[in-house]
């Protein structure tokens, strides 16, 4: 079955290592310079030209409070003042983007994420909302698949109605730990009966899907402590459950220093709350979807994983993968085609250029073919957990095996070790392999050889 995982300590220790989570390839560590809003203006008259359905991300980076262990773009602030200037500057790249679409694409998806995106007022939401369907075809009759990220600390029954009344039919909310000790040590104070009003609301609203998000590893937690939080999460019955590896880095992120590392559960501790999450979760009839993520046999990821649809994309596992992707707002990353382009990653920048008339896109990367191939050996993996060699040559034009010929011996070594099975015509990702794909794909990216040691951490527990 899909969802089987077979646990081996032994191959996690060895394979383990940093690397990407492969939300794309190649990944935004390969963006660089030579990528302009030309470029993007370019691609987006061939999405035009071709009439491929849209997704919309719009990023809203305010937080009221700095949670430490946070490594997203963020703004925090007390001033709720400081939403109408950026929210006007947002509306503006609404429409520069725009008005080089087709009234025809239809926007099948939607995500507002951050930040905390009900940092908003109510009025400010309607006016955001109001904005993207004047601008852009949003799918109406609530087949859209329309997403928005939730801090319980930031919204209440009137928020979710406000929310539902919008058009939002999804929902991710974030929890990521409930121990009070654990809570105060990342400065996230967050009641369980806070997540439970929210999960109340949603479901009586009829929300089509909610997903909660935890995170392993945190400073001050144990074994025991994650257990019970995976046990509270599990009793709310939510479509989706995420379970996150904290990557402390306070080299990259300032607020990861307040962080105690003497506080930071042991490698062997942060082991034993995967391999018992797991375990919980599997019992309570999740699938394994892959990277963290899990969902009811009945979700639509577990249903597009069984039917082979599943796609990944900046926005994580998705059924929308074959629509052009646009990013709104600071540090939003855009994937048209075969261009990626990404806004400025400071809020000052991102509203200047949008004041001086220009997109915002400071990076991105054109692809080619070889990206492409690439990309599509990486997706089938960490979606399937298998890949067909006819399908890649059939696609491209090239002999899967002569193409890498280069990795062979180090695919057969993971077949040696039980990671992979690997025939002349098919490589299949085997049960112990499954919490490791990111390695296995890593054979694949041709840019890790080249580049400095790899600045991430390690996927499953370190």
């Amino acid at each position: 079955m899909l969802d089987a995982i077979r646990w081996d300590t032994d191959l996690i220790r060895l394979y383990d290592q940093p690397g990407p989570r492969y939300t794309s390839y190649p990944t935004a560590s390969q963006f660089n310079g030579d990528v302009s809003s030309f470029d993007l203006l370019h691609a987006l008259r061939e999405s035009r030209q071709a009439s491929r359905p849209l997704s919309l991300y719009i990023h809203l980076p305010f937080c009221a409070n700095a949670c430490y262990y946070c490594a997203r773009n963020k703004v925090i602030t007390k001033d709720r003042g400081r939403t109408l200037p950026y929210l006007e500057r947002l509306e503006k790249e609404i429409e520069m983007i725009a008005c080089h679409l087709g009234a025809d694409q239809v926007v099948q998806q939607l995500h507002l994420g951050g930040g905390t995106p009900t940092f908003l007022s109510h009025d400010e939401l309607r006016r955001l909302m109001a904005h993207l369907r004047t601008n852009f075809h949003l799918q109406d009759d609530d087949h859209g698949d329309f997403s928005i990220e939730i801090d319980p600390r930031e919204a209440d029954w009137s928020t979710m109605g406000l929310l539902r009344e919008l058009g939002f039919n999804r929902a991710s909310i974030g929890v990521q730990a409930l121990d009070l000790d654990v809570q105060r040590a990342v400065n996230r104070l967050q009641t369980l009966e806070q997540t439970q009003t929210i999960i109340e609301a949603a479901r009586t609203l009829q929300y089509r899907s909610l997903n909660i998000d935890l995170i392993y590893g945190l400073p001050l937690q144990t074994p025991e402590r994650f257990e019970g939080a995976v046990k509270a999460m599990i009793d709310l019955q939510p479509d989706r459950l995420s379970i996150f590896n904290y990557r402390h880095q306070p080299e990259r992120y300032m607020l990861q220093r307040r962080i105690n590392p003497t506080e930071l559960p042991s490698t062997t501790d942060k082991l034993a709350m995967l391999q018992r999450s797991i375990e919980q979760l599997t019992d309570a009839g999740y699938r394994y979807i892959g990277m963290d993520h899990f969902a009811l046999p009945d979700d639509e990821l577990a249903m597009a994983q069984e039917d082979g649809t599943l796609q990944r994309n900046f926005q994580g596992y998705t059924t929308h993968g074959h629509c052009d992707l646009i990013g709104l707002g600071v540090s939003a990353i855009s994937q048209v085609g075969n261009v990626y382009c990404q806004n400025a990653s400071d809020v000052t920048l991102y509203q200047q250029s949008i004041d001086h008339d220009q997109l915002a896109t400071t990076r991105g990367l054109r692809c080619n073919d070889d990206d492409r191939i690439r990309a599509m050996v990486i997706q089938r993996l960490i979606c399937d957990f298998e890949l067909s060699f006819e399908v890649i040559e059939r696609s491209f034009g090239i002999d899967f095996r002569h193409y890498f010929q280069e990795i062979w011996p180090n695919l057969e070594r993971m077949q040696a070790d039980d990671l992979i099975e690997l025939t002349d015509t098919s490589l299949s990702i085997r049960p112990a392999g499954r919490l490791l794909a990111h390695a296995i794909c890593m054979q694949f990216d041709q840019y890790l050889p080249r580049q400095a040691p790899c600045n991430g951490s390690r996927i499953v527990y370190a």
